[in-house]
């Protein structure tokens, strides 16, 4: 049986959407071998509604949940870090990284997980835990594309004028995002459902800048709101097609380093 320690924040529908698609293609033999031995949230309960529905979906799948508050973990010292990484200051941070990450390790210690996967994890993981487990990451851009959380993604592709984009599945490291690709698929955001939008979007910019569409429109931007589904849209099947290829042995991580037996690209 080759088991899993799932990662997830929690925070929206689509961290919930990932943990039932996975379940349900185990339940159903389309992935076979595989287990998912435990999650692990730096969330607790009555944080926020968002990650209590994401406890309740794992509860109802009989999967055992380890949650430690983040936000809650010295705060102090989080707070420093947090101001002093925003100028370019990182040794606060990292301490408190690696600190909290020990405190994960001592919690998740007794499950005897193959692979751990990031799914809507919220947090960077520092360099000690990217070191001692095998750790992939769901990414909403293409191998070559910008880097951050899916929100700082989608901006970017929309200043930068992008033709294309993607979603990935790679190997985390300590250098963010930077984990060489396991699977990955890439799309247009161009042609006819994009074109309105994006000339849409070109009117807007003469009269504002991104900072103010950002402000007052943020996640409702149509365009924005497009490339977010398009990119959904494919972050399901993937993670299948990667969960699947692990329990055949078609992908491995050995020492670090990644293992196909096939081409690594997932076409759709």
């Amino acid at each position: 049986m080759y088991r899993i320690g799932w990662f997830s924040t929690g925070r929206d529908k689509a961290a919930r959407d990932l943990l039932w698609t996975i379940w349900d293609n185990i339940k159903e033999g389309i992935i076979n071998n595989l287990k998912i031995s435990f999650i692990f949230s730096n969330r607790i309960k009555g944080e926020d509604k968002e990650s209590d529905l994401f406890f309740q979906l794992a509860n109802s799948l009989g999967i055992e949940i380890i949650s430690f508050s983040s936000q809650k973990f010295k705060i102090e010292l989080r707070k420093k870090g947090i101001k002093e990484d925003k100028e370019g200051k990182v040794k606060l941070i990292n301490k408190w990284r690696n600190l909290y990450d020990k405190e994960i390790e001592n919690r998740i210690s007794k499950f005897d997980a193959d692979l751990i996967v990031l799914a809507g994890y919220m947090l960077i993981l520092g360099e000690k835990i990217c070191k001692k487990y095998s750790i992939i990451n769901l990414h909403p851009a293409a191998p070559d594309g910008p880097k951050g959380t899916w929100q700082e993604v989608i901006w970017n592709l929309i200043e930068n004028k992008a033709q294309r984009t993607g979603v990935m599945m790679h190997l985390v490291t300590p250098e963010l995002d930077a984990g060489p690709p396991l699977t990955y698929c890439t799309f247009s955001i161009r042609g006819e459902n994009f074109d309105p939008l994006w000339k849409e979007m070109e009117k807007k910019l003469k009269i504002k800048s991104l900072n103010q569409i950002k402000t007052e429109e943020g996640e409702d931007e149509p365009l924005f709101k497009k490339i977010r589904e398009e990119g959904v849209k494919r972050e399901l099947p993937l993670i299948v097609w990667t969960f699947k290829a692990f329990s055949e042995g078609k992908i491995k991580i050995k020492a670090g380093k990644i293992i196909k037996n096939e081409a690594g690209q997932f076409r759709l």
